[in-house]
């Protein structure tokens, strides 16, 4: 009776193993795929004159833009057909949402601040019991 088991149970492991192994292919194939259509699009995109540095939505079909347009910098307004030009601004004028002081935006190092803060909460844990 244990005999008849193993052919059975044999068999469930490799299907285990072949869908594991399909879905690391299929991870990695994304994984590469992400990586050369960003890349393409970073290519593609760096030689031009039009940015978009910021967009607020004020309603609904309805936005305005900060554009830099080659060195100057403009406030637009988006409605459903129509695009008008509002201000012009001076690079002055712009506030950036980045915290000063600190110049490292890295992923590696918001990792490693989330991975040293992780094992600090563990410590505490160990303490408070």
């Amino acid at each position: 009776m244990v005999l008849a088991g193993l052919p059975d149970r044999a068999e469930s492991i490799t299907q285990f193993l072949t869908v594991i192994l399909v879905f690391v292919f299929v991870l990695a194939l994304t994984y590469l795929t992400t990586r050369f259509v960003g890349s393409y699009q970073k290519t593609r995109s760096a030689g031009r004159n039009f940015e978009v540095i910021e967009t607020c939505k004020v309603t609904n079909g309805r936005y305005l833009q900060i554009v830099k347009i080659g060195e100057r910098y403009a406030v637009i307004g988006i409605g459903k057909d129509t695009i008008t030009f509002i201000c012009e601004l001076s690079e002055g004028d712009l506030k950036t949402n980045l915290p000063s002081g600190t110049g490292d935006y890295s992923f590696r190092a918001f990792l490693d601040k989330a991975k040293s803060s992780i094992k600090k909460g563990d410590n505490n844990n160990e303490k408070q019991m």
